[in-house]
């Protein structure tokens, strides 16, 4: 690996580090920022649930936009403006007065955030060719994945020792380094003739905001409600209306032709089965583990730390041996043995005594997802040509985003709005028939190719 390319690949872990971060690391400071903020207008529930939905709702909505923008105007300088635009954005949260100003302030987090995913993983895919390429997806996968996972323990260190704000502070440093690296990796001008398309960018937008508003609100307002029907199914139009434009725009935002690509078309279709899962799984495991077994917030971070752990020490390796055998093997089996961690998970009882009732399937669920995302990844973008690994980029996280989102919403119903032992147990046995379907989704669509030309052209089946 050249000088080059260690540097583009850290920039890329650090500049996507702090959005998926950021998604999961606010969970557990949500009570002590409703007894400070909480007050007339937004108080509560309501401020607890829209601190998180914000910033889901502007990250889910832009997040296709900001592929597209990172193909056209260069990813260095869209990953630069996302990464000004976040650390500016976490200040004025860990500094807001109200909890108005924080879920304002929030929202400019996804908007900011939707920049950095899709023109990280694009410099990525411009860097490195073939195994290399693989080997590095897995090191940044692994990374990005484990700060997901790592979010509520580090959330629970600072809400527990320092304060709620230090959840928003510690982005500002990892920004400063990330901004620093950036210099040295050469700016890269956008494709020559192509441009934003702009109707399909409005489409795409407020018809992602509308539905995931509706998914968001629908357990609090109704799934009947004029306030959750009216924002789906005119979002739903406005998305029906875009993939019909997409087919006549001279330059599309979402060239309808990546999905003529099996593996992309595919394991876009295991991605939601996978993500949906993971979104699903840790929510309810998170909740769990406090509200019945009497998990501190930390302890509850810390018991999931063994996933974190196999994500960082594997899957660089796994990426690895996808790149040299092709990913169909990997994501078929990983998955399955991340559903196997879950039903393993049928064990805890009121106590979840840690030793035997947590750790084994945390394990197996740990090594089945290192097994998984870097393949998933590596070959999802491999069907992508180079000119187009923004929006590649893009629509695979969109879909991750908005398939969490929809597990989420349904837990309720899942769990039958109450969380005891049956239905935790319920909400396992969802988790690994999804991860299972996952499994079976790449088995059945995946196929092992191989590149033949820098410009990412793919040859038949092997």
């Amino acid at each position: 690996m050249t000088t080059l390319q260690r540097r583009v690949l850290l920039v890329a872990i650090l500049g996507s580090f702090v959005s998926f971060l950021d998604g999961t690391v606010v969970s557990v400071a949500l009570p002590a920022i409703a007894r400070e903020l909480g007050g007339p207008g937004v108080a509560g529930l309501a401020l607890q649930q829209w601190v998180v939905d914000a910033y889901l709702v502007t990250l889910g909505a832009l997040m296709l936009v900001a592929g597209s923008v990172s193909d056209v105007y260069g990813r260095r300088r869209v990953l630069a403006v996302g990464l000004v635009g976040f650390a500016a954005a976490s200040v004025l949260c860990a500094l807001a007065p109200t909890g108005l100003v924080l879920v304002i302030a929030r929202a400019l987090q996804g908007v900011a955030g939707a920049l950095l995913v899709p023109s990280s993983l694009a410099l990525i895919v411009a860097t490195f060719s073939g195994e290399a390429q693989a080997r590095a997806i897995g090191r940044w996968t692994s990374w990005t994945t484990a700060a997901m996972i790592v979010g509520p323990f580090v959330g629970g260190l600072l809400v527990d020792f320092v304060s709620w704000r230090w959840v928003f502070w510690i982005n500002v440093p990892v920004i400063a380094v990330t901004l620093w690296l950036l210099r040295g990796v050469p700016a890269a001008a956008g494709e020559p003739g192509r441009r934003v398309d702009v109707p399909g960018a409005v489409l795409a937008a407020f018809g992602l905001a509308g539905v995931v508003f509706g998914l968001i609100e629908g357990e609090r307002l109704g799934w009947t409600s004029p306030g959750v029907l009216v924002p789906v199914v005119t979002g739903a139009a406005m998305l029906v209306a875009f993939v019909l434009y997409q087919r006549r725009a001279a330059d599309p935002m979402l060239p309808l032709s990546l999905f003529r690509a099996r593996n992309f078309a595919w394991g876009n279709l295991a991605t939601t089965a996978i993500y949906g899962a993971l979104s699903l799984g840790g929510f309810v495991l998170t909740l769990f583990l406090q509200q019945v077994a009497g998990y501190s917030a930390t302890w509850s971070g810390v018991a999931q730390l063994p996933t974190t752990f196999a994500m960082i020490l594997l899957s660089a390796w796994f990426g690895t041996l996808a790149g040299r055998r092709g990913p169909r093997l990997f994501m078929t089996v990983g998955p399955i043995v991340a559903g196997v961690g879950y039903l393993l998970m049928l064990s805890i009882d009121e106590t979840a005594f840690y030793p035997t009732q947590v750790l084994p399937g945390q394990l197996v669920f740990g090594l089945g997802l290192a097994i998984t995302v870097a393949p998933l990844t590596a070959a999802i973008l491999g069907a992508v040509p180079t000119h187009d690994a923004g929006i590649g980029s893009a629509v695979n996280n969109a879909v991750a985003r908005v398939a969490g989102l929809v597990t989420v919403a349904f837990a309720g119903i899942i769990t039958g709005g109450v969380l005891d032992v049956a239905s935790f147990h319920r909400a396992l046995v969802v988790t690994a028939a999804l991860l299972v379907v996952g499994g079976l989704l790449s088995f059945v669509g995946i196929r092992n190719r191989r590149r033949v030309d820098p410009d990412q052209t793919l040859v038949k089946p092997t």
